[in-house]
């Protein structure tokens, strides 16, 4: 199946996805696709895993595979993850129009979520790095406007979705990278990392803001980006599934 018929299913009266896992168990037959999630379909439908695979597949796995097979970034993923869990209604939204997800800065984002995943080890180790020289009082500091202004840009919800997103994919890329570090050092970086990178997700959301303020960004440039435009573009074929 096609993802075109697959949000065509979500979109209609009897075709939306199953909320809070990959798939119900208890009430799946043959041919039953209201027992799975959205990202349950999208694996099923496009993956071809069975209904038994999914039941043994780690969330974790779900989004980047599910980030896989729709040609989206894994922060995306959990965005369409997080809407199909806690919004009433069908998730497609998230694929179709994610402007009403995310606010005015929807394409901005998906571009910074893109290079994200294209992340190495030596690349999430300057962010930490970068991270450890800044005063934890500016970071704070930092937080609050950039929480601010994305809240005043682009409200509550988006602000919400965003960070949220941002913070789940930063802290598993962030986890698989498997630091030379002890165990517990390396999930505190990934911790932090996944901060950072919801942090920067708000200053892109209220740039404008932001710049009619004075208020310098503190986020973005742990991730190389002086300000929003100079990050670069995602490829043409960004969710081509």
């Amino acid at each position: 199946m096609q993802l075109a018929e697959i949000l065509e299913r979500w979109n209609s009266g009897d075709g939306q996805p199953y909320k809070g896992e990959l798939i119900d168990m208890a009430e799946y037959e043959e041919g039953n696709l209201s027992c799975m999630c959205a990202q349950g379909q999208v694996l099923h439908l496009i993956g071809g895993m069975s209904a038994e695979d999914l039941n043994r597949t780690a969330q974790g796995n779900a989004d980047r595979m599910t980030a896989d097979l729709l040609k989206i970034s894994r922060a995306h993923a959990i965005l369409l993850r997080n809407v199909n869990d806690t919004v009433d209604g069908a998730p497609a939204v998230v694929l179709t129009d994610p402007g009403k997800v995310l606010g005015d800065q929807w394409s901005k984002l998906l571009d910074f979520w893109w290079v994200l995943d294209q992340f190495t080890p030596a690349d999430w180790q300057k962010v930490a790095a970068a991270w450890a020289a800044a005063r934890a009082a500016a970071g704070d500091a930092a937080w609050a406007a950039a929480g601010d202004a994305a809240r005043a840009a682009a409200g509550d919800a988006a602000r919400a979705a965003a960070g949220d997103a941002a913070w789940a994919a930063a802290r598993a890329a962030a986890g698989d990278a498997a630091w030379a570090a002890a165990r517990a050092a390396a999930r505190a970086a990934a911790r932090a990392a996944a901060g950072d990178a919801a942090g920067a997700s708000y200053e892109i959301q209220g740039a404008s803001l932001m710049n009619e303020r004075g208020q310098s960004f503190f986020f973005l440039p742990l991730f190389g980006f002086a300000t929003p435009d100079d990050i670069p573009a995602r490829p043409e074929t960004y969710g081509q599934a």
